[in-house]
Formats: structure tokens, sequence, C-alpha cells
């Protein structure tokens, strides 16, 4: 029975998110599995991915074959560098200690990165935001001075109006 890790599709149209499953190859892709071990949310910046990492490691160690876009989010993860590296140490090519640190070194500069992703995504955020009530307010003056000006051209017509002409003054009779 060939074994693999893929994607289960869920959520409504327009809006998918995944679970991680490793599942018959000869089932349908939303059908029978034989385990769930995550899941995929693509539509979060940056896209959210919990994973079982014991479980993944066991199905890649007893030769479960990932898809493509699986492998990514194993490699992501650092699902496959750990296989990698347990792998050295089954061949003596690593001692446990050194494959240890060297996953934790890489989860350190992978979480990092991820940090600091987060922040240039908040930060840009605040940006735009901060720009955009800017450029509000400044259209917003410019309205403002506009209404001003038809305002103070109005007023100016209407005493214009009532000022009476010297004409009009003279035909008044006077008491």
């Amino acid at each position: 029975m060939a074994v693999k890790i893929r994607l289960a599709r869920h959520g409504k149209k327009g809006y998918p998110y995944y679970h991680i499953v490793v599942a018959n190859s000869r089932s349908p892709r939303d059908g029978r599995f034989i385990e769930k071990i995550g899941t995929y949310n693509p539509n979060t910046n940056p896209a959210t991915i919990e994973l079982k990492s014991d479980r993944a490691l066991y199905w890649l160690g007893v030769g479960a074959l990932p898809t493509d876009t699986c492998r990514l989010i194993l490699s992501h993860k650092g699902i496959l560098l750990k296989k990698h590296l347990l792998e050295g140490v089954k061949k003596g090519a690593l001692t446990q200690e050194n494959a240890d640190a060297k996953f934790d070194a890489w989860v350190a500069e992978k979480d990092a990165k991820v940090q600091a992703k987060k922040i240039n995504l908040e930060q840009n955020a605040r940006s735009e935001q901060t720009a955009r009530i800017e450029a509000e307010s400044k259209v917003r003056e410019a309205k403002e001075a506009e209404l001003a000006k038809k305002k103070m051209a109005e007023l100016e017509a209407k005493t214009v109006t009532e000022e009476p002409s010297d004409a009009e003054v003279a035909e008044t009779p006077e008491s």
C-alpha cells in the first residue's frame, strides 16, 4: 500500500484551509485517511501551519511520500531537515548532540525570520494607515476651504444685494 502525506481541502468556496493527512494514495483527496497530522491555512499572512512534527517524522521514516506542497510545508517546519540529521546519526556521521544543536540553531534562525516578517507587516500596515489618514485629512481640509470660500462669496453677494443703491435712497420718503 502506497502511503502519501497530502492536503485535504476544507473551508468554503474561495476561502480554503487544509488538513495535512496521511492517506492511501488510491483514496480520494478529501476522503478516507489514516491519520490527520496537522492543518494549513494559506489565508493568513504569513500562512498558519500547525503540525505534529513527531508523527510527520514517524510517517516519513516508515516511507510515506509527501506531495509537492506537503514537502514544502514539511521543509518550512524543519521536519525534512530533522529526518536528514537523524539519518546522519544512524549512519554515524553525526552524534545526536550535534544533530540536535544544528536543528535548534536552524529553528532559532527560522523563528527570527518569521518574527521579522510579522513585525515588518505590522509596521507596513501602520504606515499605510497613517498615510491614508493624512491623505483623507488633506482632502477634508481642501473641501472645508472650498466650502468656506463659497460661503464667503454667498455672504458678499447677499450683502451687495441688500445694500440700497443711491437711487433707492433718494426715492424713499423721509418722515
